[in-house]
């Protein structure tokens, strides 16, 4: 992310960030990574817009969670409609789902995302107002080995995006009555009068609209609160139980390392049974980089048949805050140098042959000398240098200086008789 420098009186709104070319590239690198592992589980890529009704994400994320609650960017357009930037990606890919009606399609569906999410909350490391997601989703399928195949997904683009050592843990916060008799349980101890007074102001809140998001809260004290708390492990039914112990010998049997964790719940409404999260050191208290679980009643509470799904969702910033995924810096194969009017004409010419043949090739546009044109393409770190003068016009012989052999010599004027081999290799 770029760094303040020269005040021009316009700046960027708080918790977004420029990315410059050199970072650019490390993302369209890491990008690449995401889509190529996608493509080796059969994943294909879903583009949703990122303005959404805004009663997708009351009805899909929760009206009870504190993305809806506190952190959407929400509007009314001009046709008087309700609309929100998207702060999550998998109620905008269950929308498609329904409105395409893949569902008929075929029983079982692999798709991923990549794009910006936006959420007005307290910019931090690894956490802005607009970040980027990538995210992966497959619709149809009940069984745990469904959750074994998202879980093994997550942990090879992690290692591929060279994470160092991510840290997997896994709960099971059951079907929908497990979870609500948890809820309950939790907001009889939590509304209880010597727990209540120890809580922050948002977990007071949080014990009336979703008690499960007190797991989440970084408060020492409230920490110390729900150390006592009821955990969902006592609610859970046979049926749950079986689908965990099948989750953790899918694991076990890949040789996927994990621990369970009975207080990781995921606050968003739609999850049930599995939840997982990755795990890195170096992000502080926020070290959460990629996240999610079974969510099986999603699909119809956006009004569609009951349909199972397990997906997850990690954070391009956070990841990269981490990764140790190495990316050079862009080298230019060919720079021509143009000295004299006539030069200087034929240069856009010699650019488009030397593109043509699928090098990359500049110029310089300032009508600078030789010194500094070549001090320019020392900057680009080009391969090749082409000098172009009356001489060389005159005699249809080009200079051609190979920067990384330390050596000079004439070629052929005309564009046809040049190869690849003597510019770059």
């Amino acid at each position: 992310m770029t760094g303040s420098g020269q005040d021009s009186g316009l700046q960027r709104l708080a918790g977004m960030a420029d990315l410059l070319p050199l970072e650019s590239k490390r993302w369209v690198a890491a990008e690449a990574i995401v889509r190529a592992t996608m493509r080796q589980y059969g994943f294909g890529e879903i583009r949703c817009p990122i303005m959404e009704p805004t009663e997708l994400f009351e009805r899909g994320t929760g009206t009870a969670t504190d993305i809806v609650q506190k952190e959407m960017y929400t509007f009314t357009d001009r046709g008087d409609r309700s609309v929100t930037l998207r702060p999550e990606g998998t109620p905008s890919v269950v929308r498609a789902f329904l409105e395409e009606s893949l569902g008929a399609k075929r029983p079982s569906w692999k798709l991923f995302y990549i794009g910006p999410m936006f959420r007005a909350e307290r910019p931090q490391q690894g956490r802005l107002r607009q970040f980027h997601q990538f995210g992966a989703e497959l619709i149809g399928p009940a069984a745990p080995e469904a959750d074994v195949e998202l879980i093994a997904l997550g942990d090879a683009m992690l290692r591929n995006l060279d994470v160092p050592v991510p840290r997997l843990v896994i709960n099971s916060i059951g079907d929908k009555q497990a979870r609500a008799d948890h809820d309950a349980a939790l907001r009889d101890y939590l509304t209880a009068p010597a727990a209540f007074a120890r809580l922050c102001a948002d977990c007071r809140r949080r014990t009336q609209t979703n008690p499960l998001r007190v797991f989440d809260c970084k408060n020492e004290q409230c920490q110390e609160v729900i150390a006592a708390a009821p955990m969902i492990d006592r609610f859970l039914t046979d049926e749950d139980r079986h689908h965990f112990d099948a989750v953790r010998a899918g694991l076990d049997r890949l040789r996927i390392g994990y621990e369970i964790d009975s207080r990781l719940v995921r606050g968003l409404d739609y999850y049930t049974r599995t939840t997982f999260e990755f795990k890195a050191a170096g992000l502080g208290a926020q070290d959460a980089v990629c996240g999610g679980g079974r969510y099986d009643g999603l699909v119809e509470v956006l009004g569609g048949p009951p349909t199972p799904a397990v997906g997850f969702a990690a954070g391009f910033e956070r990841i990269l805050a981490v990764s140790k995924l190495p990316v050079d810096e862009d080298r230019l194969d060919v720079f021509v140098c143009a000295l004299g009017d006539a030069a200087f004409e034929l240069t856009s010419q010699i650019l488009a042959a030397l593109r043509q043949l699928g090098l990359s090739a500049d110029r310089d546009f300032l009508r600078r000398g030789l010194k500094a044109q070549m001090k320019e393409a020392d900057r680009l770190r080009a391969r090749s240098v082409l000098i172009i003068g009356d001489d060389e016009i005159a005699k249809r012989r080009f200079t051609l200086r190979r920067m990384d052999k330390a050596e000079q010599r004439e070629i052929d004027a005309e564009p046809s008789q040049w190869t690849v081999d003597e510019f770059r290799k």
